[in-house]
């Protein structure tokens, strides 16, 4: 018996297609939900802006907030860190809340806020945010970043990979580019991602060790992040699909 169906497609603005009757999975490998999945695994409180204003309007309500991020590839005035995943998993600071602003990523996140659920995923959890997602909706919607008009390799695999386990799962693609996605993208090298136009960028502007953090670190960790009230909420993934969304749901009560 089919669980629902489940659906590839990119862009921030796709958001609105999907926000009012799909949970939505959100997705930017290089390197926004990455920098994101990895500091909540870590402990560190999260909240996504879109720009700098933004930013700085969620600064003002935290204590010693850690201001990280990228726009257009720079790092903005003020800022404490780029948007790295790198730098991020080297810091101890973890008291500290991170305000994460980024070209695309946070763009899409923040999209597709209002959504029943918004999970956030990347290579690191990507199978945890399949298990935790289903059954908890009859649709789901999987969503790159994209940059610059481009749905990119790694965005391609990352959403190829959540869809495949959830079609493992009891999903059903909804589109052939749904299919289309996931037979290119399932079996992939994550290597391939080291062609793409993603990687070439971090190449020119000598940051690799971003790079080889998101290929060196696969499928490892049980951490779902997920949208509540403008902050990413860490959902841990138990033995068992047991966990569904009650402890969430907790841990959103006593914030």
């Amino acid at each position: 018996m089919s669980l629902g169906t489940v659906v590839i497609d990119c862009f921030p603005e796709s958001a609105e297609r999907y926000r009012d009757v799909y949970g939505i999975v959100a997705i930017d490998v290089i390197r926004a939900t990455t920098t994101a999945t990895t500091a909540v695994s870590m402990g560190r409180r999260v909240f996504p802006a879109r720009d700098t204003d933004e930013a700085a309007v969620v600064a003002a309500k935290l204590e010693n907030p850690l201001l990280v991020g990228e726009l257009g590839g720079n790092t903005p005035y003020g800022f404490h860190e780029t948007n790295s995943p790198a730098a991020i998993a080297r810091r101890a600071d973890v008291e500290r809340p991170m305000i994460l602003v980024s070209s695309s990523g946070t763009q899409l996140i923040l999209n597709s806020d209002g959504c029943d659920v918004l999970y956030i995923a990347c290579l690191r959890n990507f199978s945890a945010v399949a298990r935790v997602a289903a059954g908890q909706h009859s649709r789901i919607a999987v969503l790159g970043a994209g940059t610059r008009g481009r749905f990119r390799r790694e965005d391609q695999i990352g959403c190829a990979w959540v869809a495949k386990k959830l079609v493992e799962l009891g999903y059903e693609p909804e589109t052939k580019e749904t299919e289309e996605y996931i037979a290119r993208w399932h079996g992939a090298d994550v290597q391939t991602i080291r062609d793409g136009q993603s990687a070439d960028y971090l190449r020119r502007s000598n940051q690799l060790e971003d790079l080889d953090f998101v290929l060196s670190h696969i499928d490892d960790l049980d951490t779902v992040p997920c949208m509540v009230d403008g902050e990413l909420v860490g959902a841990r993934v138990e033995n068992s699909k047991a966990y569904a969304l009650a402890p969430l749901r907790a841990a959103v009560g006593s914030r």
